[in-house]
């Protein structure tokens, strides 16, 4: 370090000085890290924000696939119980009623219905007056059900050929 030492107008003092490049790096060196945790926080804080807003999306997702297949396994066991009933003549009509009381969260003009009964294949459908007869005692009622996913994280569909499928086939008693 060149340190100058200057004699004063008193008699025995002196004045030490630096010169500029020393200055400028005692400087440097003592300078506060105030602003370095709000400069970390602000390159930080949208990468949290996505990776959490994904996260919640996806959970809703989940949750509406868990609805679904509830709805789903109300709805196929009134199917398998149906058969007894005579009052009801359009089994597939029922059961989508059932799915809809089931899984009220879910938009209705979004849900794709299929039916298989007997074997006998109703696909896209929310109605089957001929299913009634379908309905044999031991054999297989199946029923599935088609509901598009939103996986939109702010405003960006990340899948969006994205479906929830839930099938259940029951036995009708």
């Amino acid at each position: 370090m060149n340190v100058t030492n200057h004699t004063a107008a008193l008699p025995g003092a002196t004045i030490k000085t630096r010169s500029l490049r020393e200055r400028i790096r005692a400087h440097f060196r003592t300078r506060s890290d105030e602003g370095q945790s709000l400069l970390e926080f602000a390159l930080c804080a949208p990468i949290l924000l996505i990776v959490v807003t994904g996260i919640t999306t996806f959970g809703f997702t989940l949750n509406n696939y868990l609805v679904m297949t509830n709805a789903v396994n109300t709805s196929a066991q009134l199917l398998a119980i149906i058969r007894s009933s005579t009052t009801i003549t359009d089994p597939c009509a029922a059961a989508v009623t059932a799915f809809q009381n089931a899984a009220p969260i879910l938009k209705t003009s979004s849900l794709s219905y299929s039916f298989v009964l007997n074997g006998t294949a109703y696909t896209n459908k929310t109605s089957c007056t001929a299913g009634a007869a379908n309905l044999v005692q031991g054999q297989s009622a199946q029923m599935t059900v088609t509901y598009p996913c939103n996986l939109a994280v702010y405003g960006a569909n990340l899948l969006p050929s994205c479906y929830l499928r839930v099938q259940t086939t029951e036995i009708v008693q």
